[in-house]
């Protein structure tokens, strides 16, 4: 494997160690798919922990003094402001750095494709159709992966099935018939 070049432990160089590894985590966490911080499973919670320790010493690397700290914090609130800004202003950006929804549930019907794609389980979608009072896949017009991680459901209304139509009440005739 080659070699990368050594950084030092200066606060230019734990700037620029900081910044580099900030890029790669958001590279590596945006392909490993989307997740809602709240709905990390224990082993997901796990790799991120073990993610932030691992990163530490090669974001800072020999410098363990205060101003080597605040350097790092800086520059990750710095880089965090910057990206979230060139996201608000271009949606290809956007796009790039947050994705895109993704349909999960059409008329009932779920999507395993896009499932299976997203890394997501039917127990996941089945937890979301409950948390909005849906009891079933059938009942879902539309389940949608959300780019924050979330998913959202909207539910089916009788006309959208016709053998769970209710029969509209006869209508009555001028003559009052």
């Amino acid at each position: 494997m080659p070699s990368l070049p050594e950084i030092g432990s200066g606060l230019p160089e734990v700037a620029l160690r900081t910044a580099i590894v900030y890029l790669f985590l958001v590279v590596a966490i945006r392909v490993s798919g989307k997740r809602e911080v709240g709905q990390l499973s224990v082993l997901e919670l796990i790799v991120v922990l073990v993610i932030s320790d691992a990163v530490q010493n090669s974001m800072v690397g020999d410098n363990t003094s205060i101003w080597g700290g605040i350097v790092a914090v800086v520059v990750l609130l710095g880089l965090d402001f910057i990206l979230r800004e060139i996201s608000r202003r271009s949606k290809q950006a956007r796009k790039a750095l947050e994705g895109e929804p993704r349909l999960l549930v059409r008329d009932g019907r779920l999507l395993k494709r896009a499932v299976q794609e997203e890394g997501l389980e039917v127990d996941d979608i089945m937890t979301a159709i409950r948390a909005h009072g849906l009891a079933r896949i059938e009942d879902v017009r539309m389940a949608v992966l959300e780019t924050d991680g979330s998913i959202s459901v909207i539910g089916r209304s009788n006309g959208d099935d016709p053998e769970k139509a209710t029969p509209e009440p006869p209508r009555r005739t001028a003559s009052g018939a």
